[in-house]
């Protein structure tokens, strides 16, 4: 179901936009987004469990972690499930993936968070160079880089390249490989391929 849209004439690039008439939108305590609109499915079919994510008065938890301006426009920050949490910080993968991606010499990035044994957990990047640049890539480079575009907090421990991004079928980057692959990485040097 189509809940937002970007007006024609006054867009906010990075916004999904405003809500359609006839739906509804919030955003929790915690940031999280939801919506209600007279379209939206009811529930799973036969699936009590997932259908929870459905609210007492109707709304439907997105998964998504997200903010609404004083204009009205939806701002998505992120995938709940992919929020880190290191020290006590909240650091959003999209947030640091926009900076990461936008360097001249990444084609893409993936950023997840992994155990960490004072943080709880640890940022780590995970990119793919661009074609001919991996010669020029150095991780101490790339974090001295991403120091002066994002809060110290926010900047990966670790900053590793790979050839290509583990992808499914419908090629959706699939950060759970790549966390488990990693998932040792700051406790000991043994990571999993």
């Amino acid at each position: 179901a189509v809940i937002t849209t970007n007006p024609y004439d006054d867009r906010r690039n990075g916004s999904v936009g405003k809500v359609l008439p006839g739906g509804s939108i919030r955003i929790t305590e915690g940031g999280l987004v939801e919506i209600r609109l007279p379209s939206l499915f009811s529930g799973y079919w036969k699936n009590k469990n997932k259908t929870q994510v459905f609210t007492d008065d109707g709304f439907f938890n997105t998964g998504d972690v997200g903010k609404i301006d004083n204009d009205g426009f939806l701002w998505i920050k992120g995938r709940a499930k992919d929020l880190i949490i290191s020290g006590g910080l909240n650091v959003y993968p999209k947030e640091v993936e926009d900076v990461i991606d936008s360097l001249p010499y990444i084609l893409e990035s993936a950023v997840i968070g992994i155990p960490h044994h004072d943080l709880g957990e640890a940022v780590l990047a995970v990119c793919v160079p661009t074609s001919g640049s991996r010669a020029f890539l150095h991780e101490s480079e790339a974090i001295r880089i991403l120091h002066t575009k994002l809060a110290n907090y926010k900047v990966p421990k670790r900053f590793l390249c790979l050839d290509q991004l583990p992808r499914n079928a419908m090629g959706k980057v699939q950060k759970n490989i790549l966390k488990e692959r990693y998932r040792s990485l700051f406790c000991t040097q043994d990571v999993v391929e």
